[in-house]
């Protein structure tokens, strides 16, 4: 597998190569990992049982993806005998030069993810121009050499008409959470509510929505807080906005959570806000769900392919932050309807979210793959 980050430390596509990694590996397959490592020579470590090839990788923007291809494609030429298969996880990993079987998932399409991207100083300039002009491109190349393509929602998969691909050739894999790590807590009533966002801190998360929808939550309700856990580019202009609307009181920015303590977060949390503006299947929505929390999720995205709504969440407009408040301050108000629809939420990963369904479902992509070479 070749992805941008690994082990797991900020995204969600980190985290779907290495929890899809284990399931492979307890079925009695091997796994290499190639990613980026530093500007050095490559390293080899072990994770997990898995191989992990960390490659020279030089921040030289917007060149960056192209220089490290080179040394990519260097090591993986040495190494090829070795594998099967190939399995590129998009976007951003280096088109692979090689004749064995190849798969791509797509976890985001850059040509409407840049859409959402929002102008607020340089960086975000340049990673719009970049996101426009230089990664299409690429995606493209990934395209044309792969045997076969995957998604993780069938949102992300009507996006590929966008390059020319037909939904119908794209395989709709899903996405999934570990049900056994995030599990809810039974019988045991949280000392104070509180709202929760997680995610990396974009403007195209609709976090100015996400602020807007706490200021209508304080009014009802002075005491319940707004806990933001994350990082990104967009976590100045977050806090300064905080700042400006005087809700220092009430949201509190906690930066990056580990692992133990975002699970608990999700567990004692009231209700749980996804007020994306675009998204390909949100991992932290499944996470939410998976701990039996209440979900408001804007329709966007992999989000109404999950959520049902009044069943097992609930859907509002994008950039509707007014909407949001009203439901949030419904669940707030009404401790039934948040055990219902929790209970609804965690029934409904158990079903069909899970890794195990993810792997089974990866595992017949590979064998169709490889029987049709």
């Amino acid at each position: 597998m070749i992805t941008r980050e690994f082990p797991p430390e900020s995204g969600g596509i980190s985290y779907y190569v290495f929890n899809l990694s284990k399931k492979l590996l307890a079925r009695g397959h091997k796994v290499t990992v190639m990613t980026r490592g530093s500007a050095g020579k490559y390293t080899k470590e072990v994770i997990n049982g898995i191989d992990v090839y960390k490659i020279s990788f030089f921040p030289f923007y917007p060149l960056h993806i192209w220089i490290h291809g080179v040394f990519v494609n260097s090591l993986f030429k040495s190494l090829e005998p070795r594998f099967d298969l190939v399995h590129l996880h998009s976007p951003l990993p280096p088109p692979i030069k090689t004749q064995l079987p190849t798969i791509t998932t797509v976890h985001t399409s850059m040509k409407i993810d840049s859409k959402y991207h929002e102008i607020i100083d340089f960086f975000s300039f340049a990673e719009k121009t970049q996101s426009m002009l230089i990664y299409p491109p690429i995606e493209k190349k990934l395209f044309s050499i792969s045997d076969s393509i995957t998604s993780v929602s069938q949102s992300v998969a009507k996006e590929l008409s966008n390059y020319g691909i037909e939904s119908h050739k794209i395989t709709v894999i899903g996405n999934a959470v570990n049900e056994k790590e995030f599990v809810p807590i039974c019988n045991v009533m949280p000392s104070e509510k509180y709202v929760l966002y997680t995610g990396v801190l974009r403007a195209r998360k609709g976090l100015f929505d996400m602020l807007e929808c706490a200021e209508h939550v304080c009014e009802v309700y002075p005491d319940v807080k707004l806990i933001v856990c994350g990082t990104g580019p967009f976590s100045r202009n977050l806090r300064e906005r905080v700042r400006i609307k005087k809700l220092e009181k009430h949201v509190m920015l906690l930066g990056y959570v580990k692992r133990n303590k975002l699970v608990e977060l999700y567990q004692n949390a009231t209700v749980h806000v996804v007020p994306s503006h675009y998204e390909g299947m949100p991992t932290v929505l499944l996470e939410a769900m998976s701990c039996g929390l209440p979900v408001v999720a804007t329709d966007v995205g992999g989000s109404s392919e999950v959520i049902s709504n009044g069943v097992n969440g609930f859907l509002v407009p994008p950039r509707s932050p007014k909407e949001m408040a009203e439901v949030v301050l419904r669940l707030l108000a009404n401790n039934d309807l948040r055990a219902k629809i929790g209970g609804n939420a965690r029934k409904t990963i158990v079903r069909s979210h899970t890794w195990d369904k993810v792997a089974d479902n990866m595992i017949k992509c590979y064998e169709n793959v490889l029987d049709a070479k």
